[in-house]
């Protein structure tokens, strides 16, 4: 279970990181049109995008090295894996465990 979470975890993380570059470039080519300063937009995307890259790099690099492993850093990274996965519960391909609701 724990591995098909990762995975789906991962291409959501891949996904949110794709449309905010897009979003964000938008956003930044045509501030003037939206109201809003060059330099706000410019910080916002900056801001946006590392975020996106932040929590691809913390699932990859914190969580999932330590995932079925023995002792307090396994049952630890389980833990930020749900903790990372709980806004997506409703999404349809979350990876339910079998016997619980989806």
């Amino acid at each position: 279970m724990t591995a098909a979470l990762a995975a789906f975890l991962r291409a959501r993380f891949a996904e949110e990181l794709e449309n905010t570059r897009e979003s964000t470039n938008v956003m930044v080519t045509q501030s003037e049109r939206f109201g809003v300063p060059l330099e706000a937009a410019s910080k916002h995307a900056r801001f946006s995008v590392a975020a996106a890259e932040s929590r691809l790099t913390l699932l990859d690099d914190t969580v999932v090295p330590y995932l079925g492993t023995a002792g307090p850093g396994g049952r630890n990274a389980e833990y930020q894996l749900r903790l990372l996965a709980a806004p997506y519960l409703e999404h349809r391909d979350y990876p339910h465990e079998p016997g619980s609701p989806a």
